[in-house]
């Protein structure tokens, strides 16, 4: 697994992290029963605070994506595949929110924010 940290963003560093690995979980990278990297050895490896890593880990686990099981490591959670469906919906409707509110500041109306999406969505064929 690959976690790249980033000084300049504004997000704090745990978020950073479980970000990237909740990413990973919904894109497939990590299955149900993948075994994660200790909280100790990825603050080493990342070369930050194990409280940070931890507390990344506590965000993951509150929201369903791993399982930590004591002396044993954490774990991607089994999901079905309906609840994997629902959260990438939300995180896309969190995005397509986003773009709606920079598009009023710029004055841009719906008809232009739908031919864009509409070229932007044709390009990925």
């Amino acid at each position: 697994m690959h976690i790249i940290i980033s000084n300049a963003s504004l997000d704090p560093i745990y978020e950073q992290i479980a970000r990237q690995i909740k990413s990973s979980i919904l894109k497939g990278n990590l299955e149900p029963g993948d075994l994660l990297p200790s909280i100790r050895g990825l603050a080493k490896d990342l070369q930050i605070s194990v409280i940070t890593t931890k507390r990344a880990y506590e965000e993951l686990e509150k929201e369903g994506f791993i399982e930590s099981v004591t002396g044993k490591g954490s774990y991607v959670a089994g999901q079905s595949s309906a609840i994997l469906k629902e959260k990438r919906l939300k995180i896309v409707e969190e995005k397509l929110a986003e773009a709606v509110a920079e598009s009023k500041v710029l004055g841009i109306t719906p008809a232009e924010l739908q031919e864009m999406l509409t070229l932007l969505f044709e390009e990925g064929d």
